[in-house]
């Protein structure tokens, strides 16, 4: 039983230091990329959940729906979200973030 919580522990450790690197890589390419629109609420929201939408922005940064959309777009073309439609909405997935959590799966 405790060899199955250290396990654990060590796997949600490394998972938990993947996502802090990853943080910090994105929180550099948009200092550097994006300073017009860089923000610790924003990067913090692109980590909230694997994908985000315009509504996200809205809500927490307060933000016009046009402003919000121009801010993921940009994000978009940094190569950091990943556009796609379902239904109505449009949702951007944050492609490297889902692909770490996916691995700790």
């Amino acid at each position: 039983m405790l060899t199955a919580v250290e396990e654990t522990a060590i796997q949600t450790i490394s998972l938990v230091n993947k996502i802090k690197d990853l943080m910090s890589k994105n929180k550099k390419l948009l200092k550097d990329k994006l300073t017009k629109i860089y923000s610790k609420d924003l990067l913090e929201i692109l980590f909230m959940h694997p994908y985000t939408k315009i509504d996200f922005l809205i809500d927490v940064l307060g933000l016009h729906r046009d402003t919000a959309s121009k801010y993921l777009n940009e994000l978009e073309k940094l190569g950091i979200l990943e556009s796609t439609k379902i239904g109505r909405n449009k949702y951007f997935i944050h492609k490297e973030l889902f692909s770490i959590l996916k691995e700790g799966i």
